[in-house]
C-alpha cells in the first residue's frame, strides 16, 4: 500500500466516523492534525511501526531494528507532530457540533470555544514542532501522524455501544468498558477506566462521549451541559482545571483512559486498513493492537 493510500484513507475514514453533519465538513482534509510528515507519497509501505507517541526514541528504535534487518517502512504516530501538532487548534471546531447535538446553543458554542481556541493555540506555539519531524527526515523515516479521524472512531464506537444497551447505572457504562479488549488491558496495568464523579449507582441519564476534536474543550460548557440534560460524561481525560469546573454541576464523570481509547481508535481505524491490504503493526509507544474480525 502507498503512503498516499494510507493518509487517503485515514481521510476518508475520519470523515465517515465524523460527528458532524457531512455538509459541515467543507474541505478534503478537514483534520489539519492528521498529515504526511516526511516521506515520499508513492512509498510502499508493509511494516508500519506503531505508537500513540513517535518522537526521537521511537525513530533511534526504528533506525536500530533497520539495522537489525528488520524492515519497517513507516513510523505511525497517533499524537500529532510537526505542523500537525501547530495546527491542532483547528480541529477543535468539531466539537461546535457535539455539544450541539448534545443540546447547547450553537452560537453559544462557537463563542466559548473560540476562546479556547486560541488559548490552545497559543500554548503550542512554543513548542518545538518539527524535533521530531528533523530526526525522521535525517533518518529518512517515512513518518505519518493521524489523530482526529482515530479518535472519530472511538467516539462513534462508544457513543453506539452506549445508544445501542441503553445502561441504567453508571456500573453499567463501566461494565461495558471493561469488557472492551483495550480497556481491559489498561485496567491490569492500573490504566483503566475510572468514575472520578459520581456514584456507581447513580442513574446514567443522557450520556455524552466527549474524545475527540484536538484537546479539551471550553471548561465554561459544563453548567450549560447540566442545563441540558447531559448526566453523565466519558472522556479520555479530564484536566484539574476543567475537573474543578465540572465538580458542582453533579454530572458522573468517567474517565474511560487516554492512551487505552487513542489505541481503541487506532485500532478500528487500522482494522480498515487491513481490510484493503494485509499490513505489519509492530505495537509500539502505550498503543496495543487489537485486531477485530468483521
Amino acid at each position: 500500500m502507498k503512503l498516499e493510500t494510507i493518509y487517503n484513507l485515514a481521510i476518508k475514514e475520519g470523515i465517515k466516523t465524523d460527528p458532524r453533519k457531512r455538509q459541515s465538513i467543507r474541505n478534503k482534509n478537514p483534520y489539519s492534525d492528521t498529515m504526511i510528515l516526511h516521506g515520499n507519497k508513492n512509498a510502499e509501505i508493509k511494516a508500519i511501526l506503531a505508537g500513540i507517541d513517535i518522537a526521537g526514541p521511537e525513530l533511534l528504535l526504528i533506525d536500530n531494528l533497520r539495522r537489525s534487518g528488520k524492515k519497517i517502512d513507516l513510523a505511525l504516530s497517533h499524537h500529532p507532530q510537526g505542523p500537525a501538532l501547530a495546527d491542532i487548534h483547528k480541529v477543535m471546531a468539531v466539537q461546535v457540533d457535539i455539544l450541539e447535538k448534545a443540546g447547547l446553543n450553537k452560537k453559544i458554542v462557537q463563542g466559548l470555544l473560540g476562546q479556547r481556541m486560541k488559548e490552545v493555540e497559543r500554548r503550542f506555539s512554543a513548542v518545538n514542532h518539527n524535533r521530531a519531524v528533523d530526526m525522521a527526515r535525517l533518518l529518512d523515516i517515512p513518518f505519518i501522524c493521524i489523530h482526529t479521524p482515530a479518535d472519530n472512531h472511538v467516539v462513534k464506537y462508544l457513543q453506539s455501544l452506549i445508544d445501542r444497551k441503553k445502561p441504567r447505572q453508571v456500573k453499567n457504562i463501566m461494565e461495558l468498558l471493561n469488557g472492551i479488549p483495550e480497556y481491559r488491558q489498561a485496567k491490569g496495568w492500573s490504566a483503566g477506566p475510572k468514575l472520578i464523579l459520581g456514584k456507581a449507582d447513580n442513574p446514567a441519564g443522557k450520556v455524552l462521549v466527549d474524545m475527540t476534536g484536538g484537546t479539551e474543550g471550553s471548561k465554561e460548557v459544563f453548567a450549560r451541559l447540566s442545563q441540558a440534560g447531559v448526566q453523565t460524561i466519558i472522556a479520555m481525560h479530564l484536566s484539574e482545571e476543567h475537573y474543578r469546573k465540572i465538580k458542582p454541576e453533579h454530572i458522573n464523570v468517567i474517565i474511560a483512559g487516554h492512551i487505552s481509547s487513542d489505541s481503541l481508535g487506532l485500532n478500528l481505524l487500522l482494522d480498515k486498513f487491513s481490510k484493503k491490504e494485509k499490513l505489519e503493526i509492530i505495537p509500539c509507544s502505550g498503543f496495543q493492537r487489537v485486531e477485530r474480525k468483521r
